[in-house]
Parts: C-alpha cells; sequence; structure tokens
C-alpha cells in the first residue's frame, strides 16, 4: 500500500487534530483529504511551510475557541419546538433533521455549519431530544429538540396525547372475559338516534 503525510488544516474525526502531520492512504489522501481542503501534502518542499502553517493554526485555533466558547454559552439549553404531521403510533410523516436543524438555528441568529450538528439518524418519533452541537472539540453545547403532534395544544405533550388515547381505547367496564367481545363489539357498532 501507498502512504502520504499530510497536515491536517481541519479536524477530521477518527484521523487527528488540526495542525498535525498524520500518514494516510495516498488515495485516502489524493482523492478526499486535499480536494475538500482539510489537508496540504506535507512533501519534502512543503517542510519549511508546514512550521509556519502551525503557528499560524494555533492563533486561528484559539480564536475560534473563544468565538465558539461565547456562541456555545448561548447555545446551551435551547429549546427548538418542531410540530410534524404524526401516524397512529406516534411516528412521524417525514423526519426532523440536522437541516432542520440548522435552519431553526439560522432563524435564531446562529451560524452553524450542518456538519456540527451531531445527530446520527434523523428524528422520526415524537418527544423531546438531547442534540449535541460540535461547534469546536472542546466546546460542544446540548440543545433540546421538541417534536409535537401537529395541531397539539401547547402544553400538552405528545406522550401524554398517545397515553390518553390508549387509556380511552381501553374498555373501561370490569367484566368477565366472556362478556368482554360484546362489550366491545357494541362499543364500535355505529348508533342511529
Amino acid at each position: 500500500m501507498a502512504y502520504m503525510e499530510v497536515l491536517l488544516s481541519e479536524d477530521v474525526d477518527n484521523l487527528g487534530h488540526r495542525g498535525q502531520i498524520v500518514r494516510v492512504r495516498a488515495g485516502y489522501g489524493r482523492n478526499f483529504l486535499l480536494p475538500q481542503g482539510l489537508a496540504m501534502e506535507a512533501s519534502a518542499g512543503n517542510k519549511r511551510m508546514i512550521e509556519e502553517q502551525k503557528r499560524i493554526l494555533a492563533k486561528r485555533e484559539n480564536r475560534e475557541r473563544s468565538s465558539a466558547e461565547q456562541q456555545g454559552g448561548k447555545l446551551n439549553g435551547l429549546e427548538l419546538v418542531y410540530d410534524r404531521r404524526v401516524g397512529e403510533h406516534g411516528i412521524l410523516y417525514g423526519s426532523v433533521t440536522s437541516m432542520d436543524i440548522v435552519e431553526s438555528l439560522k432563524e435564531r441568529g446562529y451560524e452553524v455549519e450542518r456538519r456540527r450538528v451531531s445527530l446520527r439518524e434523523p428524528i422520526k418519533s415524537v418527544g423531546e431530544f438531547d442534540v449535541v452541537i460540535k461547534l469546536h472539540r472542546d466546546v460542544t453545547p446540548s440543545i433540546k429538540v421538541v417534536v409535537r403532534k401537529e395541531g397539539a395544544p401547547e402544553g400538552k405533550s405528545e406522550a401524554a396525547d398517545l397515553a390518553s388515547a390508549e387509556k380511552s381505547a381501553a374498555p373501561s367496564v370490569e367484566s368477565s372475559p366472556a362478556e368482554e367481545p360484546v362489550a366491545s363489539a357494541e362499543s364500535t357498532a355505529p348508533t342511529e338516534e
């Protein structure tokens, strides 16, 4: 296998932090890291520039960390509410994605990149979810995402709606097992007045 050394200009998950020189497979470096601007080649000619780049990256790192800490303090504990259409069992028609979260944050005046929203998979059910925003490797505020049934009252949560619906669907008259089918058949039969 062919390998190459690159200087990371951005943090790359499972590889390294900005400013590190790492050894990667040549194809990964040439086809992904270099074109995406995540790294620069650490060739013999670039070795002198690398020290200068490390100094520049360290200054940039400090500047970004301080701005991320300021923004993280404002974001921490923020609550985003989404009203979505819901099926029978509390499963959404569609989902709440990281792009939806980024757009909601943008409406509130926060600029966050989509890749910074740590959402493993889109939210597809009703409830409250904690979502981590990776502003910086050391700054990761958590926001609350609340997904409610569309048209549900403001103060009432979907979980309470489902619980009350299940209780009302259950037969409330205690009877022997032999009488139960008759009671449920009568309750579902249409009544004419």
